[in-house]
């Protein structure tokens, strides 16, 4: 029963809105939001983009746009993600944290020398 369970599930899955980047000038085309500058509207894959449809920052083909995952997915490639100390599995927003968190620590850490006598 449980294998036809995840079949079912497998079957029912929405598809993941994944975002690509203009490798020219950087843009990220999220779905989420769509494109205001075309009219499309949010909720639009990239697959579902007009072939006339452009980079509304520099005009690039959507040839010139690679795939960059979901948003809020941990970055780099799959296979290396089990590796390191686990900080390979948090997102770019957690890592962020983990970084500037130890930095501003280890300020207070210095500035709390001078309060020594």
């Amino acid at each position: 029963m449980s294998e036809q369970a995840e079949q079912a599930e497998q079957a029912i899955e929405t598809p993941v809105l994944d975002r690509y980047e203009c490798r020219s000038c950087g843009y990220v085309y999220e779905p989420e939001k769509g494109d205001d500058k075309s009219d499309i509207t949010a909720g639009t894959l990239f697959a579902e983009l007009p072939a006339s449809w452009r980079c509304p920052v520099c005009t690039a083909n959507k040839v010139a746009f690679a795939n960059i995952g979901p948003a809020g997915t941990a970055s780099g490639f799959k296979e290396n993600l089990g590796y390191g100390l686990g900080v390979n599995t948090l997102t770019p927003t957690q890592k962020n944290i983990l970084i500037f968190g130890a930095l501003a620590l280890g300020f207070l850490f210095f500035i709390s020398l001078y309060g020594l006598q």
